[in-house]
């Protein structure tokens, strides 16, 4: 990777990556409408002379592949992930993930460029039936407008990859974690906790079940099977992974070590139901045999990394006042 293209560069997971790349010596080319990406993300990435961000729109074609010129490698990071209110705007799914990865794919296409990283979600598994689930586990009927348009998304780079020769990496994540989380469970839950500390409303019963990763970890997976170019030996020219911790947490875990660490007792009140809102999965855990089989281990626990994501949270309340 020499010029790496980076949709969604001010997002907490594109931000990060961002960073880690001009760490790597690569030249980057950050791309982002900030919808929902934050500028103060970039404060470092800016300065650097290897970095250069372009404000823009994966909805319009032209402008993207003007952007994309010159570049050799494109990570596909931006989507929209508003998971729990994706009924309420159903066309932004496929507008802003399914659309908008066709846009990416044919801007590659018109310069060129045939590697791409792509972040999807163990959403697409829907409420399977084999845990942890594989990566060749059967897609069962969908849950979520989140996870189907993921699912279009994988399938054009797949078809892609077949009948253009592109290079393709398909990253299922669970839950990500970390420095510049703005969006998630211990987002939610530190914020209500702000604002009245002596109680705590719970979507759900508590009861569900999650797995989590760190942000570090997820990008050294994706950076570790990357340059070790595992999807130009593949069939396809295509390479699917699962990305996630090997363990899984309740909600009322993740509640106990936030509270744990803010000196806290909270009145818990729970909405009911086995899941928090339409499409909720209950139980996500992945099996993550493949992407350990290359040598890549994750550093931290599931709880080490609520850790991190609440002390930075703490250190940064300003993410509560603005998004941009």
């Amino acid at each position: 990777m020499h010029i790496v293209f980076v949709t969604g560069a001010a997002g907490f997971i594109g931000s990060t990556l961002v960073d880690r790349l001009l760490l790597d010596g690569k030249q980057v080319v950050g791309w982002d409408n900030f919808s929902t990406g934050q500028r103060r993300f970039l404060e470092s990435a800016l300065r650097h002379p290897g970095f250069k961000l372009v404000e823009g729109d994966n909805l319009d074609s032209t402008a993207l592949t003007k952007a994309m010129a010159g570049c050799d490698t494109v990570f596909h990071l931006a989507a929209n992930a508003d998971v729990r209110f994706g009924l309420e705007h159903p066309a932004k799914d496929l507008q802003q993930n399914t659309i908008a990865t066709f846009n990416v794919l044919e801007a590659m296409r018109a310069n060129g460029i045939r590697r791409i990283a792509f972040s999807s979600t163990g959403s697409v598994y829907g409420e399977a039936e084999k845990i942890p689930t594989p990566e060749d586990a059967p897609f069962p009927v969908q849950t979520s407008l989140y996870a189907a348009s993921k699912i279009s998304g994988e399938g054009m780079i797949s078809s892609y990859c077949e009948g253009f020769k592109f290079e393709g990496y398909i990253f299922r994540f669970v839950s990500i974690l970390g420095e510049r989380y703005t969006h998630g469970h211990v987002f939610d839950f530190y914020r209500q906790l702000l604002e009245h500390p002596g109680q705590l409303k719970v979507l759900g019963d508590g009861s569900q079940r999650k797995s989590y990763l760190y942000v570090q970890d997820c990008l050294s997976a994706m950076l570790h099977v990357m340059n070790q170019g595992t999807a130009k030996k593949a069939r396809h020219g295509v390479e699917i992974y699962n990305l996630g911790a090997d363990e899984y947490v309740q909600v009322n875990n993740s509640i106990g070590f936030i509270c744990g660490a803010l000196g806290l007792e909270p009145r818990l009140e729970y909405t009911g139901g086995q899941r928090g809102w339409v499409g909720d999965n209950p139980f996500i855990f992945l099996q993550t045999a493949k992407i350990r089989a290359t040598g890549w281990q994750p550093t931290l626990t599931i709880e080490q990394g609520i850790g991190r994501t609440l002390q930075w949270l703490q250190q940064n309340q300003w993410v509560y006042e603005t998004r941009h």
